[in-house]
């Protein structure tokens, strides 16, 4: 079943109180405090582009990638009515091929969760030093062991808006350490008919220390791992994290 299939043409209805320019401002001071000032950016596991939107918005030369197509026309679009030039390309993270190096790769949002299968996080670490300038920075959040074992594990959550509702059910895989997730979807259509589609979408958590670990063994230096939007070290029961890595 496809993640971010369908899920597309909802999303950014079902995201409307997420707070992206607060978030894209966090991430230009973690890329400063690590001695990032970008000009060129790439802007992994993109979705929509709100985020692409907002670097944009700043002066920054963004390219944003993603691995659903859906997804990347959603973010076209947006980009071309709020008057923003950026380049939207179907790419999976782990092979990442930009046409020259970038000073800065971010990937916000949970996009470092979704690399579950064995091998996938460093192979996206080191196609991220590939195509970073020397001194480049990756900077990236993850939704933390705490908040995917035990807040979200099993749970089952569900919402009802005016055009669409859901249903999310999670089985908690400690085995492999991920979180499977089930979603399925009504989005109404003329009266009181709607559309169902599903999706099943599946996270891994990871510890900051292994997250520093494979920083390290794949070209990166001077890994800083942060709280939930903090400049702070993360806490027992943190949500988030936020790190940021040197290209070596």
């Amino acid at each position: 079943m496809e993640s971010y299939g369908k899920f597309a043409a909802v999303y950014d209805r079902l995201m409307d109180d997420f707070e992206y320019p607060g978030w894209a401002e966090y991430y230009l001071r973690l890329l400063e405090k690590a001695g990032c000032k970008p000009r060129r950016m790439c802007d992994c596991a993109c979705g929509t582009g709100s985020m692409s939107v907002e670097f944009a918005r700043r002066g920054i030369q963004v390219t944003g990638v993603d691995l659903s197509e859906e997804m990347l026309e959603e973010a076209a679009v947006k980009a071309r009515r709020q008057a923003q030039k950026i380049a939207f390309v179907r790419q999976n993270m782990t092979a990442l091929t930009l046409p020259r190096p970038v000073d800065a790769i971010v990937c916000a949002c949970d996009g470092v969760n979704y690399l579950a299968s064995p091998g996938d996080l460093e192979k996206f670490l080191r196609s991220a030093a590939k195509n970073l300038k020397s001194g480049g920075v990756l900077a990236f959040d993850v939704s933390t062991r705490h908040k995917l074992e035990k807040v979200i594990g099993n749970g089952f959550f569900g919402e009802e808006r005016d055009e669409v509702a859901y249903l999310w059910s999670n089985r908690l895989k400690p085995e492999n350490r991920t979180v499977e997730m089930d979603l399925t979807f009504f989005l109404r259509q003329e009266g009181d008919l709607y559309r169902r589609f599903e999706e099943k979408h599946v996270q891994r958590y990871f510890d900051g220390e292994e997250l520093t670990r494979a920083l390290t063994k794949n070209g990166f230096e001077d890994v800083r791992v942060y709280g939930d939007r903090t400049f702070e070290a993360p806490g027992a029961e943190e949500m988030r994290m936020h790190l940021t890595a040197r290209r070596i």
